[in-house]
């Protein structure tokens, strides 16, 4: 695997693992019991905590990239070779 498919992997993941991790422990103004304000939406949440989910998502993925690099170089999987014209 080169640096470059490695990063557009790792990018990719990287997206589908914050989008996965976004929902967890959100809490919406009516879950609060807070009263909705004008122009805020209901289920808005009261403390997204983006900071904290970005370093989660950063270690998962950095975790699950771990295990698909290894199985790539390891040979049990050879992404090149299904990318070679057939002759």
């Amino acid at each position: 695997m080169t640096l470059v498919s490695g990063l557009m992997i790792y990018a990719i993941l990287w997206w589908m693992v914050l989008f996965m991790v976004l929902p967890f422990g959100v809490r919406t103004v009516r879950e609060e019991g807070r009263d909705v304000t004008i122009g805020e939406a209901p289920s808005a949440p009261t403390r997204p905590r983006i900071p904290l989910k970005m370093l989660l998502t950063t270690l998962i993925s950095a975790g699950i990239m771990a295990v698909i690099v290894a199985i790539v170089e390891s040979g049990l999987i050879d992404i090149r070779g299904y990318f070679m014209p057939n002759s």
